[in-house]
């Protein structure tokens, strides 16, 4: 360092008194501290108690003229420069706020004479950092906070004016890679017979911590090798606070006052702390809320329980422990819902002999649930997804980060709506999606599983799988909500073509034939709708191994199986009815998916492009018999009797939310429509 801290400190105090320090953030300094990509430290007197090269020239025997270099430079200082370097308001020019020296020592020749008083050997060093190991000299917190900042996936680097011979121990100690070190380095001459470093003789000067202004230029050479949106200065010395004075620097300053309080930075810091303990309590810490309460709710929840209780899967304390669960209050056994799952941690109707986790708390009240929120998990019937987001309105925190694991579509007049866009339009939040082979049953008891989140904040989208992957759970991530969400979406009804094979008696062949059609016209429909619908996505868990799953294990595929059974056995049954005997009160969203998605084929003219699609929602609609789904592709072609007549086709509605009659009439229910935003309480009749 050209001065010392402690002696500018002494120049500072004839000084007139500076602004106040700012001991708590602005709502801006603290959102740039949470949001921080990359958070940089110095070394000395900040995740040091001592200065490292002071304490070796004191090892050393020189450290009294050591001190001398010091007050030369002293010497040398215009008292009237310190001044305007210490007050100058922040931007105006870029004004640099590094000292002025009269001319007659710059900083290269500070850093060279003291290195010359020192004059250490390697071998000096080595005894040095053996008399004095970085672990007792770690300041209180520091290791704490470091590690908590890279398990939340957060670059953590040490820029110092210092040499790099006495950092890398520092940096080992906190868990710190070497490469991720900003420091002067230390020249050797090396001896021809041994080709060991002997004599010290100077310092590296291409190292940018060697000139004037180097903190942020190392930053911004950061900048240059990552795409880092926000990157936090931590220090306690006015080489720190220069970080945030010029273009690409560091972006907010926290002045650290832990070791010693100098006035300058407790002025200029955007956020002046003494205690590591301060940053890391400020990190971001999100409270969840699971919106619904059914069979992949609940194991979701499961999910996100096991990562926010202490001592979970992802450490660094980033979620609140407890997660509320909205649950739509009914009566099992005589008692309330939500008192069963908060005294026995399980879904008894929905998800039984399942333990969710003792930090889940039931609520009845969709309000209380998401009071406070700050990651919303949507995870109800699509057809309900309407009416809860505008219950949301103007409750729902708007920093919030969503994510929607519900499958289906809205389909409106003006086009379709998926229900990531309903909830990014209602609540103006981004919303990811989770999709994916996820057999409800199957992760409740820890098999192992997989899923696909498609996200548009790729930051976000990192919250969101530290929250949800465990274990036996992996998250991949791909930058394609829609992509993502059609898979997740259109498979319900290729599981109803898989179901209705295996009613008839069919083998494999007829199965795997039906599939690799639903999943040609799956990627043709998307990108049809959504042209930036990336092929790849398809070869995700959301695309095929979700498809695989819901034909060979789907409660869409166990309703149409049935429905072609009693068919061919002459006992013909609703959808409605075997919904109600065979889903245990879960929803079937196959049957509406198919309604929702002929609607837009009849729309656009595409009913023959899509023959899979368009037969099974002529067998839903009972215009044709379940065998149809063999010769899928005449039957899409055949002409219905009165379709022209009385619009046969789906989709003829004016309705906004589609719905389609469980019974299997073939007439448009409004009575989905109604739960979806009606109710006493604006809710849907019944929700699981």
């Amino acid at each position: 360092m050209l001065v010392t801290d402690a002696l500018k400190d002494e120049v500072v105090q004839g000084a007139p008194d500076g602004e106040a320090p700012k001991l708590e953030p602005s709502e801006r300094v603290l959102r740039l501290w949470q949001t921080a990509q990359a958070v940089c430290f110095d070394v000395d007197c900040t995740l040091t108690l001592n200065d490292g090269l002071d304490l070796l020239a004191e090892y050393l025997g020189v450290g009294e003229d050591v001190a001398r270099v010091t007050n030369a430079v002293r010497e040398a200082l215009s008292y009237y420069e310190l001044i305007l370097a210490l007050y100058y308001s922040d931007g105006c020019n870029a004004r640099p706020l590094l000292l002025a020296m009269d001319g007659s020592m710059s900083l290269e020749e500070a850093l060279a004479q003291r290195l010359e008083v020192i004059n250490c050997t390697p071998q000096d060093i080595q005894a040095f950092l053996g008399a004095h190991p970085p672990d007792t000299r770690l300041t209180p917190g520091a290791k704490e906070l470091i590690k908590t900042l890279q398990d939340r996936g957060i670059a953590v680097y040490m820029i110092s004016g210092g040499f790099r011979e006495l950092c890398l121990p520092i940096a080992k100690a906190l868990g710190v890679p070497y490469k991720n070190v900003w420091a002067n380095r230390m020249q050797w001459q090396i001896d021809d017979d041994t080709g060991m470093p002997t004599k010290l003789v100077g310092f590296d000067l291409r190292e940018p911590t060697a000139h004037q202004l180097g903190k942020p230029q190392a930053i911004a050479h950061l900048r240059d090798l990552f795409p880092y949106e926000t990157v936090a200065m931590v220090g306690d010395g006015i080489t720190d606070l220069e970080a945030v004075q010029i273009t690409r620097g560091a972006d907010v300053f926290v002045g650290f006052g832990g070791v010693a309080r100098r006035q300058a930075v407790m002025a200029g810091a955007d956020w002046f702390v003494d205690s590591f303990d301060t940053l890391r309590a400020a990190l971001q810490h999100y409270r969840v809320a699971m919106i619904g309460s059914g069979a992949w709710a609940c194991s979701a929840v499961k999910l996100v329980a096991s990562n926010t209780v202490g001592g979970g899967r992802k450490p660094g304390d980033r979620f609140i422990e407890e997660v509320r669960m909205w649950v739509y209050e009914e009566e099992v056994e005589g008692r309330k819902l939500t008192e069963v799952i908060n005294e026995r941690h399980e879904n008894v109707k929905y998800l039984p002999s399942i333990d969710l986790g003792s930090n889940v708390k039931a609520v009845p009240s969709l309000e209380e649930a998401v009071a406070g929120a700050n990651v919303l998990i949507f995870c109800a019937p699509h057809q309900f997804i309407g009416g809860i987001v505008k219950r949301l309105s103007g409750v729902a925190d708007k920093n919030a980060i969503a994510i929607s694991l519900t499958k289906g579509m809205r389909v409106r007049p003006e086009g379709p709506q998926l229900i990531s866009e309903l909830v990014r339009k209602e609540l103006g939040l981004d919303c990811s999606v989770l999709m994916g082979a996820n057999i409800a049953a199957d992760i409740a008891k820890g098999e192992l599983s997989e899923a696909t989140i498609g996200y548009n904040i790729l930051d976000n989208a990192k919250v969101l799988k530290d929250l949800f992957e465990t274990d036996y759970f992996y998250v991949t991530l791909v930058n394609d909500v829609v992509g993502a969400e059609m898979c997740g979406t259109l498979k319900n009804i290729v599981a109803l073509a898989a179901g209705f094979v295996e009613g008839l008696g069919l083998g494999p062949n007829t199965k795997a034939a039906v599939m690799r059609a639903g999943l040609n016209e799956m990627r043709r429909f998307a990108k049809a709708l959504y042209p930036s619908v990336r092929d790849e996505t398809f070869f995700e868990s959301c695309g095929v191994a979700d498809l695989i799953a819901t034909c060979y294990g789907g409660r869409n595929r166990l309703v149409a199986r049935e429905y072609a059974r009693r068919e061919a056995a002459g006992q013909p049954a609703s959808f409605q009815e075997l919904e109600a005997s065979l889903l245990a009160g879960q929803k079937l969203q196959g049957v509406l998916t198919s309604e929702e998605v002929q609607a837009i084929l009849h729309k656009r003219g595409w009913a023959a492009d899509y023959p899979l699609f368009t037969t099974v929602n002529r067998i839903v609609r009972r215009q044709l018999p379940v065998a149809a789904i063999t010769s899928y592709r005449d039957a899409a072609l055949q002409r219905l009797p009165g379709a022209e007549e009385d619009g046969g086709e789906p989709g003829s509605s004016s309705s906004n939310d589609s719905s389609v009659d469980l019974a299997g009439n073939g007439a448009a229910a409004a009575a989905g429509a109604a739960r979806a935003g009606g109710g006493p309480r604006g809710g849907a009749e019944k929700l699981p």
